[in-house]
């Protein structure tokens, strides 16, 4: 059966992993993280989830303090759209080995294009109408389009360069012009094709590629986002991939991931604006109340090798694995273990996430937790407080501990066997080390040849 499975899901990782589209759409997601995560740090300052701290801090900078950090907050979560199609379009143009920022800033000319700039429905008090981008275009909502517009744009680019329909310049001209000058005709070409996209939309009922990404794209995708089953596919399909030793996330989160952050980003645009919050599986969600420990949640499975193994290879590999586990970093436990191909870890490392991510589920639905802010912490912040700071409830950290305990008493069946069979290996290696060392313990100085 594992023959099978690994000649099915071998090659699909190998092809979803080396996909050029895929593939640049996961970097570039990862290109905007680091700024996602310090704004969410100034977020979480305006925002932090103790009982009198507005006040507390009121006291010391005076009133309205808040609004000062929201201007980072303003200037990254509010443009995601913009660093979205600028990190696409620059991981798309590596991809298709054109020049990087031409990719990017060709993208989000593309993008800006295809932008509502008028809006003559909100009139100041000289009756002139709004002229400009709205923040609402620019954010969450057009995550999706500035997907499609940087893979688009940069592919005509480089459709283009690669023809050889560019401007070249003799030798000793410096490099910066002469990229500059031979991305002239690609990006008029690409500008061109967005303008006449422009003026088709205007034409129709959606008047933007924005409206109608969002309505016949995005909206829909982020209503299967709410499938119940939508976070317990990801665990699986993601811890499946480790057990043949592919890194289970980096071949679903090319599929998975931009739901994700759209529901992320979604959430975190009604928590600022104080509205009720609606989606349950955010990027924090995935990150926080499936796997603790990493891929696997082996934290619980390091904590059982430390206390209760009896074998000094699970206990040591226990102790080591340990402080790594704590901040979710886990390859120790699935190269050393090892998970990699392990048919006894593999049933309790497939299904302890599924089991978590149930619970956690019902735990937000019911509303015995609240859902994820959308505030975005580092991966490898440990347990409670990442539970406690993604959604400002301490119960959710103590109910992320609980997940801990559970999955400890999950594993310790499969656990008991694996330490069982090392313990066994260990007692055969002793004897054979013990029967080497009565053999080096014979001395043939004793022997004499004068009775011959």
């Amino acid at each position: 059966m594992f023959d099978t499975l690994e000649r099915v899901l071998a090659p699909i990782a190998e092809k979803l992993s080396k996909n050029k589209v895929l593939s640049a759409i996961r970097d570039g997601f990862i290109i905007s993280t680091p700024f996602i995560i310090v704004a969410s740090i100034f977020l979480l300052i305006a925002n932090f989830p103790i009982q009198g701290y507005p006040e507390f801090m009121a006291s010391i900078f005076g009133a309205g303090w808040d609004r000062q950090l929201s201007s980072v907050v303003s200037a990254t979560f509010d443009v995601i759209s913009i660093l979205t199609v600028v990190g696409i379009g620059y991981a798309f143009a590596r991809e298709l080995k054109v020049d990087r920022i031409s990719g990017g800033v060709v993208a989000l000319v593309s993008f800006l294009i295809l932008t509502q700039t008028s809006y003559p429905e909100y009139v100041n008090e000289a009756g002139k109408a709004f002229r400009g981008f709205s923040f609402g275009v620019l954010g969450s909502q057009g995550i999706f389009l500035a997907m499609i517009v940087a893979l688009i744009s940069v592919k005509i680019f480089a459709w283009v360069h690669h023809k050889g329909w560019i401007i070249k310049l003799p030798e000793g001209v410096p490099p910066a012009v002469m990229e500059s000058f031979a991305a002239l005709i690609p990006s008029a070409f690409v500008f061109v094709v967005f303008f006449l996209t422009r003026i088709g939309f205007s034409a129709t009922s959606f008047e933007y590629a924005h409206v109608f990404i969002y309505k016949v794209l995005q909206a829909p995708l982020m209503g299967f986002g709410e499938f119940k089953a939508f976070d317990v596919i990801y665990q699986f399909l993601s811890n499946l991939f480790w057990f043949f030793g592919i890194n289970g996330p980096a071949v679903t989160n090319t599929v998975f991931r931009p739901i994700h952050e759209a529901m992320t980003l979604a959430n975190l645009s009604a928590f600022e604006a104080g509205q009720p919050l609606q989606y349950i599986f955010t990027g924090p969600f995935r990150d926080f109340f499936s796997n603790f420990g990493g891929g696997g949640s082996t934290l619980s499975l390091v904590i059982v090798m430390m206390f209760f193994a009896k074998s000094q290879r699970l206990k040591q590999l226990g102790r080591l694995s340990i402080v790594p586990g704590i901040f979710g970093i886990n390859e120790m436990i699935i190269f050393g273990l090892p998970v990699v191909l392990n048919p006894i870890i593999i049933i309790p490392f497939l299904f302890v996430p599924v089991i978590n991510s149930i619970l956690s589920t019902i735990m937000m639905t019911t509303g015995l937790i609240p859902l994820t802010t959308g505030i975005a912490l580092p991966w490898t912040t440990p347990f409670f407080f990442s539970g406690w700071l993604s959604t400002g409830s301490i119960f959710a950290g103590i109910f992320q501990i609980g997940l801990v305990v559970l999955d400890c008493f999950l594993y310790y069946p499969f656990f008991k066997i694996l330490d069982k069979q090392y313990l066994h290996e260990e007692s055969l290696k002793g004897s054979e080390n013990d029967t080497i060392d009565e053999l080096d313990g014979i001395s043939l100085d004793d022997i004499s040849f004068d009775d011959l």
